[in-house]
């Protein structure tokens, strides 16, 4: 299977862009079972780039339904080394504007349903994640956005709530006070799973409305939502097409993220079994 480099995960908008080059799709199965929907092959300047509808073409996973675990390790399987997820938020703060991009350098997960580590039933691996998002494809990415000249922010954090539900007003205001930029229900997962298969990743955030904290705006709706989200997808298109080809085709020794896992894995290899190194094998394959 060729190696395809560079995965974005997002909603099929991102590969039905003008200027793209559909190659193919590939069905895979992963250890951890089916991902959300097949990766969708295609060209942009020259590079091959994998793509994948999170929520499934059609959108039938909710949050917390997505096969997180069988998405990344599909990436891993195809050989993609760098993920950029593109995703719709709500803002926290008054600066952070509908239309806006932030690019995700912190979250906080308030989760409690998901398979969130590859590491269970007979290995443990403790990853570092005090900085959960790839900060060389984070600068590359505002980059590119600021020769655009897009409204882009470098860095905000993300609080991951469970959903499929939007907040209370209690909530929101609470979230604020904590300081968090912006709100979603999906990004946190996915770079936990990223980091351990040492994979970089980074959140490309479409900001679609202001949380329901904010008084004189209306109530968030799904209306809302789709409508700014369809306004961004022009310019997260755009983003992602000028992004590429600044994008290295190997990464060197700056980047953390290709070695998260060297010395994480406690337990002792003389213990983990054939089954789980089978299962994890092209995460742990390199140590154990």
């Amino acid at each position: 299977m060729e190696r395809i480099k560079i995965g974005i995960i997002g909603g099929s908008g991102f590969y039905e862009m003008e200027g793209v080059k559909l190659i193919g799709e590939k069905s895979l199965t992963t250890p951890f079972g089916k991902p959300s929907d097949n990766y969708m092959v295609v060209e942009i300047e020259g590079r091959r780039v994998a793509f994948l509808s999170r929520h499934s073409r059609g959108h039938r996973y909710n949050p917390s339904e997505i096969n997180y675990r069988a998405n990344i390790y599909g990436f891993k399987m195809l050989g993609v080394e760098r993920i950029i997820s593109v995703s719709a938020v709500g803002s926290l703060k008054e600066e952070v504007k509908p239309l806006d991009i932030v690019l995700v350098d912190q979250f906080f997960d308030k989760t409690i349903k998901r398979k969130n580590t590859f590491f269970e039933e007979g290995i443990v691996a403790h990853v570092s994640f005090a900085h959960p998002t790839c900060p060389v494809l984070r600068e590359l990415l505002y980059r590119a956005g600021k020769e655009l000249g897009l409204s882009i922010h470098n860095k905000g954090t993300y609080i991951n709530i469970e959903g499929p539900h939007f907040s209370t007003i209690a909530e929101s205001n609470s979230y604020r006070k904590f300081g968090f930029d912006v709100i979603g229900m999906t990004n946190a997962t996915e770079a936990k799973l990223a980091r351990e298969a040492e994979l970089c990743y980074t959140t490309v955030a479409l900001v679609t409305d202001y949380d329901c904290w904010k008084e004189d705006e209306d109530n968030v709706t799904v209306e809302m939502v789709i409508e700014n989200l369809k306004k961004n997808t022009e310019n997260a298109q755009r983003l992602i097409k000028k992004v590429i080809p600044l994008i290295p085709e190997n990464r060197n020794d700056s980047c953390e993220c290709k070695s998260a896992l060297k010395y994480s894995i406690i337990t002792s290899p003389d213990i983990i079994s054939e089954e789980v190194k089978d299962r994890l094998r092209l995460i742990i394959g390199k140590y154990i």
